[in-house]
């Protein structure tokens, strides 16, 4: 049973029975120290501290194969790790995707992981949507280097696209100066104490909260209208079918 409290003079709102999974796109493997994962732990730390169950998987740890099909192994790869990192995205009610910035633009682990998104999002759910109907998505963008809004409207499109509900103000990220300078936990860098990173980190993970509990209140998105698996049977909605008067 999820509970919210949506009045702000009731206190703290709590969201047990939400989930999250968090991927960092980093490019280092564990356990070497990411910049990501310090600013990710801003959020994590929220959403476990107002019940939401949480887990963080570093996606380059993963032999994630090159693909567009849900598991590779069935198209000639040897291995593929991505069909258990897609079993937790089905499984969690809230995905952030989160990696570092690379001559202004996502790092090459987070195209793959996009990618393969993608390739499973042909399938449905239960009521004959698509498959991340009913979920909400965020991203978080870290770096040196300029590049946080083109980096978070190329992920925040990519997850709507494939049927993710994306909150007001669902991303956040730090940069610090521009050019080559301090990385988020460097020493003397500023990162985990800037106002302005803190406060939309803060909101962002909220705002994923509350839509992710409206939406599992509401049991998902409304089916009608959007439901592939009905036109694909030729029962288009709202569209001249003399077939079916």
């Amino acid at each position: 049973m999820i509970r919210v409290r949506s009045d702000a003079t009731a206190g703290p709102p709590r969201f047990d029975g939400l989930s999250a999974v968090v991927i960092n796109a980093t490019l280092k493997r564990s356990p070497e120290p990411s910049n990501t994962d310090g600013l990710l732990g801003v959020s994590t730390r929220i959403m476990a501290e107002h019940g939401v169950e949480v887990e963080v998987v570093r996606a380059v740890d993963h032999d994630i194969a090159i693909g567009l099909w849900p598991d590779m192994t069935e198209h000639g790869e040897n291995s593929d790790g991505w069909p258990e990192i897609f079993d937790k995205v089905l499984a969690a009610d809230i995905l952030v995707l989160a990696g570092p910035i690379w001559l202004g633009d996502n790092s090459s682990v987070m195209k793959r992981v996009i990618e393969r998104l993608y390739g499973c999002s042909g399938a449905l759910n239960e009521a004959g949507q698509y498959v991340y109907y009913g979920r909400v998505g965020g991203c978080v963008i870290t770096g040196n280097e300029d590049g946080i809004k083109h980096c978070a409207m190329n992920v925040l499109y990519s997850l709507q696209h494939l049927g993710f509900t994306i909150p007001p103000q669902a991303d956040a990220g730090w940069i610090g100066p521009v050019g080559p300078g301090p990385s988020y936990l460097d020493p003397g860098s500023g990162g985990p104490e800037n106002d302005f990173t803190n406060r939309n980190t803060t909101f962002m993970t909220y705002n994923l909260m509350h839509v992710a509990a409206l939406l599992r209140a509401a049991g998902g998105i409304p089916a009608y209208g959007n439901r592939r698996s009905e036109w694909d049977a030729g029962c288009a909605p709202d569209q001249d079918n003399p077939e079916h008067r």
